[in-house]
Order: structure tokens, then sequence, then C-alpha cells
């Protein structure tokens, strides 16, 4: 992957994983670029559309009450600071065509913060091409600027076209999530 000259904005070839050799530009293969940054203002309506349809993925709906804070959140540094959640945004050929939500969270067992990535959406359109690799590894060049060393997550057990993506990325920790609420 390589870094572009704008500040925080990542670019990598479409249909490779980060690091990893790409097909070749040539003609009647034209290469295209995904770009990742971070989230703006001006991309309220495609935030909203990709969150909406990632929502739908996973057959939940919430107020819109919570789009809005959430939102919010996405932008001030609220009562919580440094750890409110942050997000990045993927263009294909300059559509948007992925998110990411992330936070910063403290933990007992490291001086350091750690970073859970919270959510991750790819366009069912362009599955396959690199988006979710590349706010992934958005997110994780994110948090080493500022020490994190862990960046996790979860997904849902029968979410398997994101697992291969996650097992060529990262490690199964062999941890089960529990929830009480």
């Amino acid at each position: 992957m390589r870094r572009t000259a704008l500040s925080r904005c990542w670019t990598v070839a479409a249909g490779r994983a980060p690091g990893q050799p790409g097909p070749e530009a040539s003609e009647g293969n034209e290469m295209t670029e995904i770009t990742v940054r971070p989230l703006a203002q001006s991309d309220h309506a495609d935030w909203q559309r990709l969150w909406t349809a990632y929502l739908t993925f996973y057959e939940t709906k919430l107020p819109e009450e919570v789009y809005a804070v959430t939102w919010k959140r996405l932008f001030t540094a609220g009562e919580f600071g440094e750890f409110e959640p942050k997000g990045f945004i993927a263009t294909l050929d300059g559509k948007a065509v992925g998110l990411t939500h992330y936070l910063y969270h403290r933990s007992c067992w490291s001086e350091k913060n750690n970073c859970y990535l919270q959510d991750l959406f790819a366009d069912p359109d362009v599955r396959g091409k690199g988006v979710g690799a590349a706010l992934i590894e958005a997110v994780k060049q994110e948090a080493g600027k500022i020490g994190v060393k862990n960046v996790y997550w979860m997904t849902h057990e029968t979410n398997t076209t994101a697992r291969k993506l996650y097992d060529h990325v990262a490690r199964r920790t062999g941890f089960i999530e529990y929830d009480l609420l």
C-alpha cells in the first residue's frame, strides 16, 4: 500500500489486499484505485447510505436519533475526548463504497490504548476488490501513529466472506463474545 501526499489518505490498487501484487494496467484493463480517507462533514449522505446498508446486512434498524448522535460523535471530541469514535470512508472511481468506525479505549493489560474497529462495511458490488483490507490498513496505520499496538474487531460467525479477509490480514484470538444487555 502506498500513502499519498494527502495527509491521512491511503490509496491501493483495486483487486488486491495491501502489500499483495496486483494486476497490471493494460489496454482494456484500467487500474482503479481505492482511496481511504477520514470521514468529512460533506460525506454525510454517503455515510448514511453505507451505514444503512451495513445495518440492513445485519438485519438491524436504529432510530434516527442514533444516526444523528453517531454522526455528531464522529466529528467532536465530546466528553470522552480521544475515546470518541472516528471513521474512514473508502472511494473507488469517485464513488463511496466502504466505511469503518473505530475507537480507542484503555486496557488493564497494557499501558497503551487499544483500538476497537467497531464497524466495517464494503458495498456488495465491490467485495473482494480490496476495500475492506484498505479500510483495515487505514485504521491500523492511524492507530500506530499514537503507539497503539492492538487493533481488534469481531464479526458474526456466519459472515464467511468477511472472515476470509480477516483470516488473511489478522489472527483469530479464540475468544468468544458474550453480551449482557
